[in-house]
């Protein structure tokens, strides 16, 4: 197909102007590959400000609509396999380095729990089997509700009586709680670099990714209030164990954001505080006392296992009367096999005991691991969470493309960043914990040689 001549795209907006793209290709009028014309010839004929065409390619873009190229032009991007958690990326591994195969190599990109840390659930299925539900019962399990609360209740905005929800896993619930709030186009402001399943919430549902700078405490407050004043109305944020950054907020830093947010008390809130039991830090909410909206979100999945889908919601009341709505028995409740078996594993005194030490393995580890990467020229903290985010002196991708030619598969960066027209990121994100000491000190000796400025060369 040719390029669109630009009295097809209409528009005096840049709201207006990517609409009219993204009709164009719902209709078929434009198709992957395309090449949109340039930003003065659009500019020129809608009668608009050159700005305005560029506003519009660049909310394309970080819609995932478009992909800029540069010189090269902007084209309409195609279908593709989004990132996600679980393995890196085959495609963008075959880019950065065609010539070698995949399945040969040791996938640091997983940011999956070590499975030998996760309670065996076989004693607690049996308790799980019990009194069959039914249609028009309550949704939380009255056992599971108790430690629920229990749970949450020392972490919600003082003097709030936390109203309970449940959901199918931290991501289902961050989903939910935004379509409740907010129809598309809406603003979020997201961490950046920011959770993947974040990324793709946010952008498949058609609301507009605010990234807010996440430094050594966590979230910036300048970061935050600039996407405050840009209109954002929800925020996801992640107090402990950011993913990929690892990063926890400060006592400091979650004072500061609270003061922020003072002045926009009805913009929801989410604090995903997916790790939880497993966090060596203490929790710090930026939810002060007078906010409006708000929702504190704990999964399962990495104490407890991926595929035990459930995460429990604390939320104001009419965040919670919002969400249940579309969690009623007869549509999408959680099962109450699921929660009793939750409750049941959670119960055991040697269950929570092996979560404890999980939480101290993976930090330990983390901080071995992060020791011998600096002793190699990365730059690397040894923070919480399930992976280390690996600063570096030259563009990932070079350094991805020469550890895979080494053995090793790993994420760079680029895969979590917001800005579409972003550097290339200088960071990549490893899980190590299940390296052995052998296999830790090859790594780094590898990411050392991969480093060296003549690497790509000798490549």
């Amino acid at each position: 197909m040719e390029t669109p001549s630009p009295a097809q795209i209409t528009g005096a907006t840049a709201a207006e102007i990517s609409a009219s793209v993204r009709g164009l290709v719902e209709r078929g009028e434009l198709a992957p590959g395309d090449l949109l014309p340039p930003v003065r010839a659009l500019a020129e004929q809608l009668g608009v400000n050159r700005n305005t065409a560029v506003a519009a390619y660049k909310r394309l873009a970080r819609d995932g609509a478009v992909i800029a190229q540069g010189r090269a032009g902007t084209r309409i991007a195609g279908t593709r396999t989004a990132a996600q958690e679980g393995f890196a990326d085959a495609a963008a591994l075959a880019a950065l380095a065609p010539d070698v195969p995949a399945e040969t190599l040791r996938d640091l990109g997983t940011g999956n729990p070590d499975p030998a840390l996760i309670p065996d659930l076989t004693r607690a299925l049996a308790g799980a089997v019990g009194r069959l539900v039914l249609y028009g019962e309550p949704v939380i399990d009255p056992g599971f509700a108790a430690w629920a609360r229990d749970w949450v209740a020392p972490d919600v905005p003082d003097g709030e009586a936390a109203h309970l929800t449940l959901t199918s896993g931290a991501v289902d619930a961050i989903e939910r709680l935004l379509d409740q709030a907010l129809v598309r186009g809406d603003a979020v402001a997201l961490e950046d670099p920011c959770f993947l399943a974040s990324i793709q919430t946010v952008r498949h549902a058609g609301y507009r990714a605010l990234p807010v700078p996440v430094d050594a405490e966590g979230m910036t407050p300048v970061g935050l209030r600039a996407a405050l004043e840009a209109g954002a109305r929800a925020v996801v944020l992640t107090p402990r164990a950011q993913n990929p950054t690892g990063v926890s907020l400060s006592a400091r830093r979650a004072e500061e954001l609270r003061a922020v947010l003072e002045d926009h008390p009805y913009v929801l809130v989410i604090e995903d505080d997916y790790y939880s039991l497993l966090a060596r830090v203490p929790f710090r909410s930026v939810v002060g006392p007078g906010h409006r909206r708000w929702a504190l979100v704990r999964s399962v999945s990495k104490f407890l296992g991926p595929d035990l889908c459930l995460a429990v919601v604390a939320s104001d009341g009419e965040t919670a009367d919002r969400l249940a709505l579309r969690l009623s028995p007869g549509t999408t409740w959680v099962s109450h096999l699921l929660q009793r078996l939750a409750h049941g594993v959670l119960r055991e005194d040697g269950a929570r005991a092996l979560i404890e030490r999980a939480g101290d393995r993976y930090a330990a580890r983390n901080a071995q691991v992060a020791a011998l990467l600096r002793e190699v020229g990365a730059e690397v903290a040894a923070a919480d969470g399930m992976s280390l985010w690996v600063g570096l002196p030259r563009p990932a991708g070079e350094v991805a493309a020469q550890l895979a030619r080494r053995g090793w598969r790993v994420r760079t960066g680029d895969e979590f960043r917001l800005a579409p027209d972003a550097e290339p990121s200088r960071h990549l994100r490893v899980t190590v914990h299940g390296l052995g000491d052998q296999e830790a000190e090859r790594f780094a000796s590898d990411l050392g040689a991969a480093l060296e400025p003549d690497a790509s060369e000798a490549g």
